[in-house]
């Protein structure tokens, strides 16, 4: 059964400039995408709402809106009217870290009947997959993909062998296995095609089942804003939120 290297999956750091280069994104799409938002005013600001850059934010005392835009993500804190493309100071580094998020991971070597050790962190689970596009097996809902034949599973204990069975909306079955120290493997592409617009359950030993709704992308923008919008009308929240979570400001 095939299976996916971590090593394999990263951006070398000669990549980083290019993908520093996703958060710039194009000046015509100055507008930011709402992830996260509570207060009064989160009914009129969801997760999700696209701002327009003319527009302005107008919220009320206890607001709290965190957008993404073409320079990363900010929290805007009520009460007050903010324009949308109001002109902020962030840091780099941050900006960085959430366009390789983003940055679709190259580079994959899928091989059969492979073996590799565990690393030495591999005891401690991680608190999430280091980019939107690997797949966490423990949540459900709607995950966006650009490619069938390589959606990524990805889980949070990696110490030991895992298994888990994927269940089509026909019934059709397939059965995934993750290599002791290895948190990433490839959807069993073969054994069960996913589908656009289509639910799958996956269930394993350990955890709850959960059902999982693949939306497939014509394309990707080549831009993080781009990316967030993507999402955001496909209603994968999950990733717009692992998204937002890859910076302090998110």
């Amino acid at each position: 059964m095939s299976w996916v290297d971590p090593a394999k999956l990263r951006k070398p750091l000669a990549l980083a400039a290019g993908a520093l280069a996703l958060v710039a994104g194009s000046a015509a799409m100055a507008q930011a995408v709402v992830v996260r938002s509570t207060g009064p005013s989160a009914a009129q600001y969801p997760m999700g709402r696209k701002l327009p850059a003319n527009g302005t934010l107008s919220l009320k005392a206890g607001d709290h809106v965190t957008v993404i835009d073409k320079s990363g993500t900010r929290v805007v804190n009520g009460p007050g009217s903010f324009p949308v493309n109001a002109a902020v100071s962030r840091d780099q580094a941050s900006a960085l870290a959430m366009a390789q998020m983003a940055t679709t991971p190259g580079g994959a070597r899928v091989r059969t009947g492979a073996v590799r050790s565990a690393p030495t962190d591999a005891a401690t689970p991680n608190s999430g997959p280091d980019s939107i596009w690997y797949l966490d097996v423990t949540k459900g809902g709607t995950f966006c993909a650009a490619d069938p034949k390589q959606i990524v599973l990805w889980r949070p204990d990696a110490a030991e062998t895992g298994m888990g069975r994927l269940t089509g909306p026909d019934g059709a079955m397939a059965d995934v296995t993750w290599s002791a120290g290895n948190p990433l493997k490839l959807w069993p592409a073969e054994g069960l095609m996913p589908m656009d617009g289509q639910n799958y359950t996956f269930r394993s030993p350990v955890g709850r089942t959960v059902m999982i709704r693949i939306r497939m992308l014509a394309s990707l923008p080549s831009d993080t804003l781009g990316v967030a919008t993507v999402l955001a009308d496909n209603g994968c929240t999950a990733q717009l939120d692992a998204l937002a979570n890859s910076t302090p400001g998110g």
